[in-house]
């Protein structure tokens, strides 16, 4: 599977999330690890903003915009940051 597969298949819920990383833990491709840092972001943005009260619901279409660009990216095979917190979930998640 190459890279712009795997970081579709990482946009596909958690589940396709897991399985993205799994398959490029095998055979690492630096286009699938850098969708797959960023949507960890993305994920634990969205659990963690839902919790607060009365802008909770707010924070979720933002995460959601958030998902749709970087789906557009993947899908396009351009490498393109989230905005405002991209280079945070790099940094975070460089292990990945």
């Amino acid at each position: 599977m190459d890279g712009k597969t795997k970081a579709i298949v990482a946009h596909i819920t958690i589940i396709g999330w897991i399985i993205a990383l799994v398959i490029n833990s095998s055979e690492k491709d630096e286009f699938a690890s850098y969708y797959i840092r960023q949507l960890l972001g993305i994920y634990l943005l969205g659990l963690v903003l839902t919790f607060i009260p009365i802008i909770g619901w707010l924070a979720s279409i933002v995460v959601l915009v958030f998902w749709i660009l970087s789906l557009i990216g993947a899908i396009q095979g351009e490498i393109k940051e989230t905005p405002l917190v991209g280079k945070y979930f790099q940094e975070w998640f460089k292990a990945l």
